[in-house]
């Protein structure tokens, strides 16, 4: 990686002229919220103050995404019930549809185009890659055939490329196991009727998967208790709503001494989500009494169980597949600090889906902080390995969103990231003796020759019109919004024109 340190006294300034006055040039890798946020900040911020950090006040960014469509997570990451979060959406595409971004989808970074590549043509190279797998389980059993990890399954439902197709949904008792947004997701869908997601953009594949699901029974197991959970007060509201569901939780786990309330109700988020797990407690109790029924009074075919201080301690299984799931019971002091109690139950359940985090996606080239499962970075500054020379920053590279901060945060963090990233970026430009143009290849179409010598085709933003007005024609056919297509060979046929 020192062959890239190009930001030395040693390198010339750009001759006056056109040189020195034309744009930054920038390339992003990941087209998700992070790298979109991390674009239109950084052309905000040169408006404002390029000019007076002698960078001028316009930059030319390519966004380089992997998958043939842009928006990442937004689009295959948030359960398809969530439309009042994929908005989202509407907000990046007006990013991307600016004359000074342009998006490069369907390009892979470490394998169509590699560092050396992007550093000839690009000022820096921002990192905004996102997450595809888990985190892996750790306990008994996690080998065993009915053991899922979350983002596979999120993979699924939001009609990933090159997703598998089928999911088993023959399990009629099944385990979650998590305290966050992600868990809390999974746990909804694995209770939803299918006809209830007809008005959002899952697949038919998924449709289908979903109308033959034969759990009756989710048992959510979250190592903590209500003060210190991670989900959302909307996540609370959404699951309020599942038609047909009963919830059913131990009213033992919220005798919560006056501590732990205090310090959750310091936080106005805690507070607001432990006052809503408080009136859903009360509501579950009505449940039971009157023999089962949901949030509406209707009678419930299906029941959500909320385990807190409940971790798992093994997975139990026959013959291969899973039967059960043993649990130990836990304390937790005030501070939220977890204690064992080497006192355990077993639930039967044949199939057990664990949501205990994403692991951002390394990248090739780049070092990796595998202890905190991010790009190795310090305040967005791309450095060497923790365990090498002292973390030293790597000129010309940085990272922003997942890459940076780890699996955590919602879209306001992805800002704030963004936020401190490219302040730190500009600062490092300004201080260059070059004021931050580094790339000897400054022709506007270089990348382009370069991509099409390799015989590689990226979709750019009108591709993706092209799609997302196929998929929305798609939907008024059937009287829904939009329906995804899931094929990436018919989404790089959409976006061609083909």
């Amino acid at each position: 990686m020192s062959d890239n340190n190009v930001n030395d006294s040693t390198m010339p300034a750009p001759a006056r002229g056109e040189e020195a006055d034309s744009p930054l040039r920038v390339a992003v890798i990941g087209a998700g919220p992070a790298g979109v946020y991390a674009s239109d900040i950084l052309l905000r911020q040169l408006r404002q103050k390029g000019a007076d950090l002698g960078l001028g006040d316009r930059a030319r960014i390519d966004l380089f995404e992997k998958l043939p469509v842009p928006f990442g997570l937004v689009r295959y990451g948030v359960a398809p019930d969530h439309p009042s979060i994929k908005y989202i959406a509407g907000a990046l595409e007006k990013t991307l549809d600016n004359p000074e971004i342009h998006l490069y989808a369907d390009v892979e970074f470490g394998k169509d185009i590699n560092l050396d590549d992007l550093l000839q043509r690009y000022d820096v190279v921002l990192f905004a890659t996102g997450a595809v797998d888990d985190r892996p389980l750790e306990i008994a059993g996690h080998e065993l055939d009915g053991v899922h990890g979350a983002a596979h399954f999120v993979e699924w439902y939001d009609g990933y490329p090159d997703a598998d197709q089928d999911w088993p949904l023959d399990a009629k008792q099944v385990a979650v196991i998590g305290g966050g947004n992600v868990a809390m997701d999974v746990s909804r869908i694995l209770m939803r009727r299918a006809d209830d997601l007809l008005d959002t953009d899952i697949p038919d594949n998924v449709y289908q998967g979903i109308q033959g699901n034969q759990a009756c029974e989710v048992h959510m197991f979250i190592r903590r208790g209500p003060a210190q959970a991670k989900f959302s007060v909307q996540e609370l509201r959404e699951l309020e709503k599942l038609p047909g569901v009963q919830i059913v939780i131990d009213q033992e786990d919220f005798d919560l001494d006056q501590e732990t309330i205090d310090r959750a109700g310091a936080d106005k988020l805690t507070r607001q989500m432990l006052e809503e797990l408080f009136a859903i407690r009360e509501m579950a109790e009505d449940m039971a009494e009157d023999g089962g029924v949901d949030f509406e009074g209707n009678p419930a075919d299906r029941r959500f169980y909320m385990h807190f201080y409940r971790m798992p301690a093994a997975i139990i299984g026959q013959e291969g597949k899973v039967t059960g799931i043993r649990v130990e019971k836990t304390k937790v002091t005030p501070e939220g600090t977890m204690e064992e109690t080497s006192r355990y139950e077993e639930y039967p359940v044949q199939a057990v889906y664990h949501a205990i985090g994403y692991k951002p996606a390394e990248v090739p080239g780049i070092p990796y902080d595998f202890s905190g499962y991010t790009l190795s970075n310090v305040h967005g500054r791309v450095t060497t390995a923790p365990e090498e020379q002292d973390g030293r920053p790597i000129d010309r590279l940085y990272a922003t969103g997942w890459a940076k901060r780890g699996p955590v945060g919602l879209i306001g963090s992805t800002k704030s990231d963004a936020l401190e990233t490219i302040g730190n970026m500009l600062d490092d430009l300004a201080a260059s003796p070059a004021r931050g143009r580094f790339a000897q290849d400054r022709d506007d179409d270089s990348i382009d020759r370069f991509l099409a010598d390799k015989g590689i085709q990226p979709i750019d933003f009108a591709g993706w019109k092209r799609i997302d007005a196929y998929e929305r024609a798609e939907g008024a056919k059937v009287g829904r919004e939009h329906i995804k297509v899931i094929d990436p060979d018919q989404l790089r046929q959409l976006a061609h024109g083909e």
